[in-house]
Parts: structure tokens; C-alpha cells; sequence
């Protein structure tokens, strides 16, 4: 795994996140821009890809994998730092 402050500008790299957001009652972030009902705030972990990194404030701004939504985390709350490999798969048409 590689540490935050190793993170080279222009590659993509991907980490385990913790955060605290409103959460539906599944766990999941609400994006209420969607109608969804909150049940109210929680801490959400989650996969994503590093957007932007801030050393000054020690803080990332990542992409959620699984919801789609952005968070604003804090180094301490990121782990599992990796790069990642794009692959491009085949459209069989379906």
C-alpha cells in the first residue's frame, strides 16, 4: 500500500474511506437529490478514487464506487492507498 504523501499528481490511485454522512436506513449515503428518505447521520465506509489531495489541510476529496457521490475525508480517515489500472472490457452487443 502506499502512504498519502507518496501520491504522484496525474495517476489514479484508489483507498478505503471512512466518513460520517446522512445515511438512508439501508446505511447507504443519501443523495437527496434524488427524493431519498434520510434516517439520519452516520458513519459510512466506503471504496473510492482520489479526486484531489490537499496536504495542507490533510484531506482528500474522493469518488464513492458504490454511490457515485463525492466526500471531503481527512488522511486519517483513508487506508488501503493503491494505484489503479484502467482496463477497457469488450461490449458484446447485449
Amino acid at each position: 500500500m502506499i502512504d498519502i504523501e507518496y501520491v504522484v499528481p496525474g495517476e489514479t490511485y484508489a483507498c478505503k474511506f471512512k466518513v460520517e454522512t446522512m445515511l438512508d436506513v439501508a446505511g447507504h449515503p443519501v443523495q437527496l437529490n434524488v427524493g431519498e428518505q434520510a434516517y439520519g447521520p452516520g458513519m459510512y465506509e466506503g471504496f473510492g478514487i482520489l479526486v484531489k489531495r490537499d496536504m495542507g489541510n490533510e484531506m482528500v476529496e474522493l469518488t464513492d464506487q458504490k454511490s457515485g457521490k463525492n466526500f471531503f475525508v481527512p488522511f486519517a480517515q483513508i487506508w488501503d492507498i493503491d494505484t489503479v489500472v484502467w482496463q477497457e472490457t469488450e461490449d458484446d452487443g447485449r
